[in-house]
C-alpha cells in the first residue's frame, strides 16, 4: 500500500500565468529556493524577472511567440502535452521524448478578470470578450484532471500553505494536497464559465465596437435555458431552522446585501436570524421616509415611519411590544445614539441598518449578545424557491402603486390622511404571509393578520392582536375580498378604508357592502401574495 511520502511528486517545472499577482513574487521565490524551473508569460515573466528571478518566457517552450495581442500564447502541445502526459503510461513518456516536449509538474494561474470588467459602469460589449479567458482555463484543466502528477493552483490564498508543504518536503507535494488543488481548480474554471454564460445571457445583441454593452433587466429580460447558480460558500452555520438540521450560508460575492453583510458584534448569526433580517431589511427598503421593522418569524409585528429613527423605532414597537421581544430590526437609516439607547431596553436577536454611529456602537456593546449587522444595500431582480425534483424562478415583488394610480370604487373617496395611511399599509401588507389582513394609521401598523387560511380569519387575528385603539384606521388585504364579510370585520374593528387589489366575482358584492358601512375602498389592481 503506498504511504503519503511514496505518493509525493517532486516539482521540478512550474508554469505561472496570472491576472492577480497578489502574494506571486514571494511564492514563486519559494519554489526557486527549491530548484524549481519557472516558466512564464507576459506581464507575469516581467513582475517576477523584476524581483530577481531567473524566468523562461513560454515561447522558449514551444517554439512560438506569443500572438494575436495575446489570444494564442499557452495554447500548444508542448504546454499541455507537459501537463497532460501521465508520468506512469510508457506511451506516453516515448511520446513526449519523440517530441521533445518537457514536463510541467506545476501550472499556477488565475484569469482574465471578466466578472471586475463586466460589472464596471458602461462596460464595453469588445472589452467584455477580450476578458474572457481561453488558455488560462484550458491550462487548469488540462493540470486538475491530470492531478496525479500536477499540482494546479488557482487560489492565492493557497500559496502560504503550498509553500509550508514543499518546505517539510524537500520540494514535494502529497496526493491529497493535488486533489484538493484539482477540486478547487473544476470550481474554478465552474464559476467562471457561470459568470460568463449568466452575463452574455442578459445582452440582447452585441454591441458595436467602443460602445457600452446593453443589458435587459427584469421583467424585460428572457428566463435562462439553464438555471446557473455558483455562490461561494461563505461560512457554515450551527444548525438550520433547528438544531437537527445542518445549514451554511452562500453569497453572491458582491458583499451586498444580507449575505454580504458585516456583522459587527453578538453571537454568530444563525440560519433564522439571516432568514429574518433578510425579511426586516426588505420592508425597511420599502420606504423613501426614515422606517424601522420589526420582524418575528419573517412576519411584521410592527412598523412604522417616523421624522428621525427613534419615533419611527418608538412607534413600531409601540404597535406589538410583546411579540417585539426576541425579535430582529431592520431600520433604513443611520442608528444614531439617541435611537440605541432606547432599542437596548429591549431584548431582541439582531438590529440591521446602513451604518452605526460611534455612540449607537458604544450604547449596543453593553449588550455583548446583541447581534449588530451593517448592510450595504442590494436588491434581488428575481427570487429562486427548491421545489421537490427543481426550482421556481420568479421577478422579484417590486410592484408599487402611486394615489394617482388607485381606483376609487366606492362612493366615499378617502380623505389625505386615509389615503396616505392605505399606502403605507399597503407597503406593509406585502411583506405579510397570506393571508394577510394590515390595520394602520398614521404611519404606524396598528394591528397584522398574517398567515391565516381563511381571509376572514385574518381580519380577525388582526384585529385581536391589536395593542393601539383601531377606531379610525385603515385596513390593506394582500388579495381581493371573495365576499363581503372580511370587509365587513374590518369595518366592524374601527377602520374607515380599505385598500385592496379588486378583482373578484363578487367585487360588486363587497363595494355594495362597502358603501353599507360608509367605507372608502380603492382597488390596485395588483396583488401581494406572499407564500413564503
Amino acid at each position: 500500500m503506498s504511504t503519503a511520502v511514496e505518493q509525493a511528486k517532486q516539482v521540478r517545472r512550474a508554469l505561472l500565468s496570472v491576472t492577480d499577482k497578489t502574494g506571486l513574487v514571494a511564492f514563486a521565490q519559494a519554489l526557486a529556493s527549491f530548484g524549481v524551473e519557472l516558466v512564464s508569460t507576459g506581464g507575469t515573466a516581467k513582475a517576477l524577472r523584476d524581483a530577481g528571478l531567473q524566468v523562461k518566457d513560454i515561447s522558449e517552450l514551444t517554439g512560438f511567440p506569443e500572438m494575436l495581442d495575446g489570444r494564442v500564447k499557452t495554447l500548444h502541445p508542448k504546454v499541455h502535452g507537459g501537463i497532460l502526459y501521465i508520468r506512469g503510461n510508457a506511451e506516453h513518456v516515448k511520446a513526449v521524448q519523440q517530441h521533445q516536449i518537457e514536463p510541467i509538474d506545476m501550472v499556477v494561474v488565475n484569469l482574465y478578470a471578466f466578472e471586475k470588467t463586466a460589472q464596471k459602469p458602461g462596460a464595453h460589449f469588445a472589452d467584455m470578450i477580450e476578458n474572457i479567458d481561453i488558455g488560462g482555463p484550458s491550462m487548469v484543466r488540462s493540470a486538475a484532471k491530470n492531478f496525479e502528477d500536477v499540482a494546479i493552483v488557482t487560489n492565492v490564498a493557497d500559496y502560504t500553505t503550498l509553500a509550508e508543504e514543499l518546505q517539510s518536503t524537500g520540494g514535494k507535494l502529497g496526493r491529497a494536497t493535488r486533489w484538493k488543488l484539482a477540486k478547487q481548480a473544476f470550481a474554478t474554471t465552474a464559476a467562471y464559465d457561470t459568470a460568463i454564460a449568466n452575463t452574455l445571457e442578459k445582452i440582447a445583441e452585441p454591441a458595436a465596437e467602443g460602445e457600452p454593452a446593453k443589458f435587459t433587466a427584469g421583467a424585460e429580460a428572457d428566463f435562462p435555458a439553464a438555471l446557473r447558480i455558483n455562490y461561494p460558500l461563505a461560512n457554515t452555520l450551527r444548525y438550520g431552522e433547528n438544531p437537527h438540521q445542518h445549514a451554511a450560508l452562500y453569497t453572491d460575492g458582491t458583499g451586498t446585501g444580507i449575505a454580504g453583510a458585516r456583522q459587527l458584534q453578538g453571537k454568530e448569526l444563525s440560519f433564522n436570524n439571516l432568514v429574518d433580517l433578510d425579511a426586516c431589511w426588505e420592508l425597511a427598503q420599502e420606504f423613501d421616509e426614515t422606517a424601522v421593522a420589526i420582524i418575528k418569524h419573517t412576519n411584521p409585528c410592527g412598523a412604522a415611519n417616523g421624522a428621525t429613527v427613534l419615533e419611527a423605532y418608538t412607534k413600531a414597537l409601540a404597535a406589538d411590544p410583546v411579540s417585539a421581544f426576541g425579535g430582529v430590526i431592520g431600520i433604513n437609516r443611520e442608528v444614531d445614539g439617541a435611537a440605541a439607547e432606547e432599542i437596548a431596553r429591549l431584548f431582541v436577536e439582531a438590529i440591521v441598518a446602513p451604518s452605526f454611529t460611534a455612540e449607537a456602537k458604544a450604547r449596543f456593546a453593553a449588550k455583548k449578545n446583541l447581534r449588530l449587522v451593517e448592510i450595504t444595500p442590494a436588491r434581488m431582480e428575481r427570487v429562486l424557491k427548491q421545489v421537490s425534483g427543481g426550482a421556481l424562478l420568479q421577478d422579484a415583488d417590486r410592484g408599487h402603486v402611486s394615489a394617482a394610480e388607485l381606483k376609487v370604487v366606492t362612493r366615499r373617496r378617502p380623505t389625505p390622511e386615509e389615503l396616505a395611511s392605505l399606502l403605507f399599509a399597503w407597503r406593509v401588507c406585502k411583506h405579510v404571509k397570506s393571508n394577510a389582513i394590515v390595520y394602520a394609521r398614521d404611519g404606524q401598523t396598528v394591528g397584522i393578520g398574517a398567515g391565516q387560511m381563511s381571509r376572514v380569519d385574518a381580519a380577525r387575528f388582526g384585529a385581536m392582536k391589536a395593542v393601539l385603539p383601531l377606531e379610525g384606521c385603515v385596513a390593506a388585504s394582500d388579495a381581493f375580498f371573495p365576499f363581503p364579510d372580511g370587509l365587513e370585520v374590518v369595518a366592524k374593528a374601527g377602520a374607515t378604508a380599505v385598500i385592496q387589489p379588486g378583482g373578484s366575482v363578487r367585487d360588486d358584492e363587497v363595494i355594495t357592502a362597502a358603501d353599507a358601512l360608509g367605507v372608502a375602498m380603492v382597488f390596485t389592481g395588483m396583488r401581494h401574495f406572499r407564500h413564503g
